[in-house]
């Protein structure tokens, strides 16, 4: 007859050697199978951020020979992000790129503040539109879509020189 204990039991055992073979652990023993797959998720967190940081650079790289330089932040917030945009020289014709990307990211903005004239700056808080998952769209995401409006409006101005 099989206890509760066992019945149980079971049920753990049987994640137990799910999370040993997922992290390529060959621990015996539940502790060092946690620490092992405790090691295993920080080393993919450490190559997320890695892979992360190249494509930041990447993209800023592939912008960094157009004369305007523009230095992005996004930070997460409670319901949205706040995206903040600056450049020392005036960049006519990039807030088009920029609200075309919260568009296309389906967030709606409630506060901005923009200057165009001497300098490009841009502080706008987007928040997602209600038939959109927040949990679909992340920092990363929106990011990338700033970064790509940027090197969408570059390649344009680039071409009007």
């Amino acid at each position: 007859m099989v206890s509760k204990v066992q019945m149980k039991r079971a049920p753990v055992s049987k994640k137990l050697l799910t999370l040993r073979s997922i992290s390529k652990s060959h621990a015996h023993s539940k502790t060092a199978i946690v620490f092992d797959a405790s090691k295993y998720i920080q080393n993919l967190k450490r190559e997320v951020e890695e892979m992360n940081l190249q494509t930041i650079a990447s993209a800023q790289t592939s912008t960094s020979h157009n004369p305007f330089s523009v230095q992005l932040k996004v930070e997460a917030r409670e319901e949205g992000f706040l995206i903040k945009m600056f450049s020392e020289k005036s960049c006519s014709g990039l807030l088009v790129f920029v609200l075309e990307a919260f568009e296309e990211l389906g967030l709606d903005v409630h506060q901005a503040r923009v200057s165009c004239s001497n300098r490009f700056l841009l502080e706008a808080v987007g928040t997602i539109n209600d038939n959109q998952s927040a949990e679909q769209k992340d920092i990363e995401v929106v990011k990338k879509a700033m970064l790509q409006a940027i090197q969408n409006w570059s390649e344009v101005s680039q071409q009007q020189e």
